[in-house]
């Protein structure tokens, strides 16, 4: 046994739960790669060492719950603005429409995205949210594949909302990176799921969430701390080594607390016995996932005798997008669950996207000329960080 493992052990069965932390100037965090594939293996151990029924589970659980909220410094009760939605630019598809739509979260700040309904669908349909991952250019709501999922699911019978992470597409009130960015966009997600159960058309006890990356990390985050999501698949993120390497997964202490040391995949886990999709991929840090991280999940699940509702679709050589293979699979489990109807995308037994059409940036942009950000919008980070505080 190495020194470094040895000593992982002996911190993770402490109280404290201090770990040799690789960023010495925030002992308090747990950021990107924070411990090795066999550490985060051998951490998972440790933690299954503390519980051993549903109900030793439960306590670890709300203990987990209770240090999230803590470590974002997220209220019990946060002082949300009225929504105030703006919708404008509906536009009719093969079998969906689109709309381009912004509301407030917190007074002054806007959560911006595209609502994707199903034509023709009569009486209350269920509804998904879609967050996305980090990318390059900062329009990964706008991206090919995001249009692609979102119509699809639209098409099947769901009502789906895409929205940007904090600093990208048309939320640019505040940069990406603002020292808070976990804290804002999980506090968008809570009012992207208000907005959602909001419509009259959406079915409020058949809510899913899907995001990949970056967005999967808010999508068990967000499943953890609110029950009004009942199916959740986060794509390419749930890893016991890696922890999000940005500042909206882990810049804020929610894995390290005084009481407690945690990791994703325990996060991940709260879901139980909600439905969960698992997917990985051979090439990131959820390559191990088959191994290491489902068993930990699937013995929590068997605790609700809930085993069959946690699975996990794994590609081993495919790489970290949310591409078709992993669209695919993400379409059977939300059919399933939410009891979509995938006879309505399949052409010859197989899921067909091809009905759907990719709009440009422009057909799907938010704040216009004509549909400007309203005037009373908090702009600059340190005005967007002064709301949250």
């Amino acid at each position: 046994m190495t020194t470094r493992i040895a000593f992982l052990l002996c911190s993770v069965i402490s109280l404290t739960g201090v770990i040799a932390q690789p960023n010495p100037a925030r002992p308090d965090l747990c950021q990107g790669a924070y411990f090795t594939e066999a550490e985060g293996a051998q951490a998972l151990k440790t933690f299954a060492s503390t519980y051993h029924d549903k109900a030793s589970w439960e306590t670890r659980a709300a203990l987990i719950r209770k240090g999230i909220r803590e470590g974002m410094k997220l209220p019990e009760k946060a002082k949300f603005a009225s929504l105030q939605p703006i919708r404008h630019s509906l536009k009719k598809m093969n079998g969906y429409t689109i709309e381009n739509v912004a509301f407030e979260s917190l007074p002054g700040f806007f959560v911006t995205g595209n609502l994707y309904r199903p034509l023709n669908s009569t009486g209350k349909v269920p509804g998904i949210l879609c967050p996305h991952g980090h990318g390059a250019n900062q329009d990964n709501r706008l991206m090919e594949y995001t249009q692609q999922r979102c119509a699809t699911l639209a098409r099947m019978g769901a009502v789906v909302f895409a929205y940007d992470m904090i600093g990208y597409g048309d939320s640019k009130q505040a940069e990406h990176k603002i020292p808070e960015a976990l804290k804002l966009q999980t506090l968008n997600g809570m009012r992207a799921l208000d907005f959602l159960t909001s419509l009259p058309d959406v079915d409020k006890d058949q809510i899913a969430m899907s995001g990949e990356s970056g967005g999967g990390t808010q999508t068990f985050l967000l499943t953890a701390l609110d029950n009004r999501i009942k199916v959740s698949v986060p794509a390419v993120m749930v890893s016991a080594h890696f922890f999000g390497g940005c500042t909206c997964e882990s810049g804020m202490p929610i894995h390290k607390r005084p009481t407690h040391q945690t990791s994703n995949v325990d996060i991940a886990a709260l879901a139980a016995p909600r439905p969960m999709l698992m997917i990985s991929d051979g090439k990131d840090w959820t390559k191990n996932t088959p191994n290491v991280e489902f068993p930990y999940v699937q013995n929590i699940y068997s605790y609700y005798g809930a085993k069959d509702k946690v699975e996990n679709v794994h590609l081993p050589t495919e790489g970290h997008d949310y591409g078709p293979n992993k669209r695919i699979a993400a379409y059977r489990f939300l059919a399933k669950y939410l009891k979509l109807d995938l006879n309505r995308v399949l052409k010859d037994g197989q899921i067909d996207e091809t009905p759907n059409t990719v709009l440009s940036a422009t057909d799907l942009q938010v704040f216009t000329p004509e549909h400007p950000r309203p005037a009373r919008a908090v702009m600059g980070n340190d005005a967007v960080m002064a709301l949250l505080n």
